[in-house]
């Protein structure tokens, strides 16, 4: 395992970004915007990226400007995404690095790193695309995660780590969605 992510071992998994769970996310507006700017990159260096919806009937459908960026949506009912099948059938991709971001950091992101680090996996947490309805319940939940084995990145971390360096194809592509 490398000391830094690498795109072509890396899944993005994002968990219950959904239009009415949104509104009520301290700075939900950043997270999706965070969200968004990661998944756009994923999809340039073609990365895999998989969501997640809670109970879509009851918190309704992905936030249209994420949901367009991911290659397969998984609904689910429990808060670790991996008492799903489909989810973890979609994780075995070959991929080691499982990189995670969404809502609620403390509820259903928490509990799916949780599992899969339970699992054996290696789980990257995006700091700043994660969110909660209170700041505290986002800080515990990075700190838990943490504590358990998660290495704590930013989207911005990934992003250059994904690259490598300067000379990357897609450096200036990339490079106009951060700035």
């Amino acid at each position: 395992m490398s000391y830094l992510s690498n795109a072509s071992r890396s899944t993005l998994l994002v968990i219950d970004l959904q239009e009415k769970l949104m509104p009520v996310i301290g700075d939900g507006a950043h997270v999706l915007r965070r969200a968004v700017l990661l998944a756009q990159a994923a999809r340039l260096l073609d990365i895999p990226v998989i969501g997640t919806a809670q109970q879509p009937l009851r918190l309704g459908r992905t936030v249209p400007s994420i949901d367009a960026l991911l290659d397969q949506t998984i609904e689910k009912s429990s808060f670790d995404a991996c008492a799903q099948p489909e989810f973890l059938a979609a994780t075995e991709n070959g991929c080691d690095e499982l990189v995670v971001l969404g809502c609620e950091a403390h509820v259903c992101v928490l509990q799916t790193v949780l599992g899969l680090l339970h699992r054996q996996r290696h789980v990257k947490l995006v700091s700043d695309a994660v969110g909660s309805r209170q700041a505290g319940d986002k800080a515990a939940a990075i700190e838990r995660a943490r504590a358990v084995g998660a290495e704590i990145v930013t989207s911005e971390m990934l992003m250059f780590e994904w690259m490598g360096n300067s000379e990357h194809p897609r450096f200036r592509e990339i490079l106009k969605l951060i700035k």
